[in-house]
């Protein structure tokens, strides 16, 4: 593609370029100075489709005077030469990620990513939106009109997050909502899908961003092994749950990282103890990696069996080390992450990656993908085992399946 002159729109046409309906209902480009035809955007390399009907009120007329084609719109009397059906015609979806053209880089930040964007009646629910890179999500979606639904633990806190983002911009806070949900309690989950399904009858973007590391060895009251249970399963459950508020509008982000490539998780005969061992087999290191690796096997195995329905389903890797609470529960991991924080990315940054699988237009259709630093990844090899995705599903479906057992009645175990 030839250089062309900054923009702030992509979609902006460059100086010489006009739009052109064409009868069988796509956009073509013509370049008045060379007089040049393409069906190409000259800046993105995307082709448009538009309806085949004129919008309501416009009719199409032929000028006797000058010998052209006008349109006219009888309820305010306008008159132009300029096809109507111009201003609502949308880009094709890629058929394959290959044809997604890369416009952001690891060094992008949230707020460059949604530049220009207006999400005004779009809702978004997200785990872990009180700290950290949630926060940041939280906080650049509701900038661009998104309405935000933050699941956490602690009401106190996230009205906290939600004064401080209204100090930004006071608008914001009637946005912002809280939710609670503890991920480390399926009776608290549960609640929350409850009252989820009562209050919404539509979820634009689902965001799977809460996770825990290097965790001691914990069980939670569910006596699952906690890294496990947070990670993975509770969200596992949820979006299962929350089916019926998705249709073919929807994303859903599940943020995982590339510590995933360093997992044991067995490729053949995975049992409920490998998922969630018990003490003398348990590594904080690679708990966490084995969870990692159960988002990328979860969101790849949603991604197929939720195609039909043109839901998109991504894993995100946000980024190396970044700074957040995520270290605070070892002394020498928060040493550590000091020492690496000049050379790591910044929560702006961190978040852009699942910013931009939540709301890119060039990724609309496309799901199954893995992400980093905005733009397609080759995930590992065993996250793309098929069978081990089964196995992951199968276990996760009857570990539920236990605990809602034991949640209607106590005396279960």
């Amino acid at each position: 593609m030839s250089f062309m002159p900054d923009s702030d729109s992509e979609d902006e046409l460059p100086p010489g370029w006009e739009e052109q309906a064409t009868e069988n209902g796509y956009v073509c480009y013509i370049n008045k100075q060379t007089n040049v035809a393409q069906m190409t955007h000259p800046r993105t390399g995307r082709s448009k489709r538009m309806t085949t009907e004129l919008p309501l009120g416009w009719e199409k007329r032929f000028e006797e005077g000058t010998q052209k084609t006008v349109f006219f719109n009888t309820l305010t009397n306008q008159t132009t030469h300029i096809d109507p059906r111009l201003a609502f015609a949308l880009e094709e979806p890629p058929m394959n990620i290959s044809q997604v053209r890369q416009r952001f880089d690891g060094s992008t930040n949230a707020l460059q990513v949604l530049h220009g964007k207006d999400l005004h009646g779009r809702l978004a629910v997200i785990t872990g939106a009180n700290s950290g890179i949630g926060y940041e999500t939280t906080r650049s979606l509701a900038f661009h009109g998104c309405d935000v639904i933050m699941a956490c633990r602690s009401r106190s806190s996230t009205e906290d997050v939600i004064e401080r983002i209204a100090k930004d911009r006071a608008v914001c806070r009637s946005r912002l909502r809280w939710m609670q949900l503890d991920l480390s309690s399926f009776k608290s989950v549960c609640n929350f899908v409850e009252e989820l399904k009562r209050s919404v009858k539509h979820i634009d973007m689902l965001i799977l961003n809460a996770g825990v590391f290097a965790l001691p060895y914990t069980i939670t009251e569910d006596g699952l092994e906690t890294t496990f249970q947070v990670s993975h399963l509770s969200h596992f459950y949820i979006t299962q749950q929350l089916d019926s508020l998705f249709d073919h509008n929807t994303r859903i982000v599940v943020l995982s990282s590339e510590s995933h490539r360093f997992a044991n998780l067995p490729a053949d005969n995975l049992t409920a103890q490998h998922l969630s061992p018990p003490p003398e087999k348990y590594w904080s290191m690679m708990a966490y990696n084995n969870a990692k690796l159960c988002n990328v096997l979860f969101a790849n195995k949603l991604a197929k069996l939720w195609k039909h329905r043109g839901i998109s389903v991504f894993s995100v890797h946000p980024g190396n080390m970044v700074s957040t609470q995520i270290q605070r529960n070892w002394w020498f991991y928060r040493l550590l992450f000091a020492l690496v924080r000049p050379f790591t990315k910044s929560l702006q940054q961190a978040a852009a990656t699942s910013i931009y699988c939540a709301t890119a237009n060039e990724l609309t259709g496309l799901t199954g993908l893995y992400f980093n630093n905005c733009y397609f990844c080759e995930p590992s090899k065993l996250s793309q085992n098929e069978k081990l995705q089964n196995q992951l599903w199968s276990i996760s479906e009857d570990m539920v399946k236990l605990l809602r057992e034991q949640q209607n009645d106590p005396l279960v175990y």
